[in-house]
Parts: structure tokens; C-alpha cells; sequence
């Protein structure tokens, strides 16, 4: 069996007005599933159709110079289908219990948190993700650039937010840091940040 392009988790005009039907019918019904396809046919009979196996395939060809397009495109498919997740229609706000009292102490507060996350977003030069980890149950801000993932890092990717331009140039053009914050404040889902934090 192939991989095949992961259902959004609702529809793909929910997120409007912060982020427009047309962006996700080019960023997922184009870009996202482009990956798809690339990854199946560079795989051929070896593509594997699980989330535990994509995320084999991403660790097989992590550093590995001649399965540099499997990798990318591996990474892409999961990147983005943990970037959808990290959106809700009804995000934003604050989060609470376990992951709440985490991010206080990592960030001093929500405000804190967010002020760093936006900077490792607006900052990534060129294509690239910002993320929300849980290193050794401590809570940091890393950015990645281009495919790479958090999953070969040894920490635990709890959110996402996707600033190559295509997730937000429609409707933003080159207003990077207003897409960012529209996602912090409108979209971000804590609930499922929360179930990666409990595991």
C-alpha cells in the first residue's frame, strides 16, 4: 500500500478569516499532497501506508546525503499533517492544566511563550517550521529549516506553525509576523499540543 494524503481535520474554509479556503486548497490540496506523490514514487513497492511508518522512513534517511528527496518529502507529508492539527477552527486562547504550568515555567508565561515562539517564526531566514518541543519533559522553541523535523532530534514536537510562504503568502503576502501572530492567537490548538505532552 501507498501513503496516501491524510484528511484534513476539518474543512478547509473553518480557519477563515485567519487563513483563506484558497490558501488551503494550494497549500494542501497542492503542496501537502505533492509530497504524497513524490514520496510514493520514490519509494515504489517499499512505501509504506502507516503513520509509524512514515515516521521510519523519515528516521532511515535523516542525514543521509543519498536519500536526501526521501527524506524531504517524508518529512514534508508529516510536517505538514502535524501542522493541520496544530490549527483548530476553535484555537487559540490558553491553554491549561499540565502543559499550562509548563509553559510558566519555561517561559515565564503565555506571553512569554509567545513572544519566543514568534521570534524563532519570524526569524527562520527562508523556508523553514517553528515549534513547541518537550525536551526531557522541559518545554523549548526551536526552529527548522526547510523538511527537517523535530523527530530526529530527539525531543517530542508538541506543535507546529509551517512560515515556508506558500502556508501564508495568499493571504498575508510578506507579512510573516501578522500570520504568526494569527495563529497564536486565533488557531493554535492546545488541546492537541496537550495529548502529544501527555503522550
Amino acid at each position: 500500500m501507498a501513503f496516501e494524503l491524510p484528511a484534513l481535520p476539518y474543512a478547509k474554509d473553518a480557519l477563515e478569516p485567519h487563513v483563506s479556503a484558497n490558501t488551503l486548497d494550494f497549500h494542501y490540496g497542492k503542496h501537502h499532497n505533492t509530497y504524497v506523490v513524490n514520496l510514493n514514487n520514490l519509494l515504489g513497492d517499499a512505501a509504506g501506508s502507516s503513520q509509524a511508518d512514515l515516521e521510519q522512513v523519515i528516521r532511515d534517511s535523516a542525514g543521509d546525503p543519498g536519500k536526501a528527496g526521501v527524506f524531504n518529502n517524508a518529512a514534508q507529508v508529516w510536517n505538514h499533517t502535524f501542522f493541520w492539527h496544530s490549527m483548530s477552527p476553535s484555537g487559540g486562547g490558553a491553554p491549561s492544566g499540565d502543559l499550562a504550568a509548563k509553559i510558566d515555567a519555561a517561559f515565564g508565561s503565555l506571553d512569554g511563550f509567545k513572544e519566543q515562539f514568534k521570534t524563532a517564526a519570524v526569524t527562520q531566514f527562508g523556508s523553514g517550521w517553528a515549534w513547541l518541543v518537550s525536551d526531557g519533559g522541559a518545554l523549548k522553541v526551536v526552529k527548522t529549516a526547510n523538511a527537517e523535523t523535530p523527530l530526529t532530534q530527539g525531543v517530542t514536537p508538541l506543535l507546529t506553525c509551517d512560515v515556508w510562504e506558500h502556508a501564508y503568502y495568499l493571504d498575508y503576502q510578506n507579512r510573516r509576523p501578522d500570520f504568526v501572530q494569527a495563529f497564536l492567537d486565533n488557531l493554535v490548538n492546545w488541546d492537541f499540543a496537550a495529548a502529544n505532552l501527555a503522550g
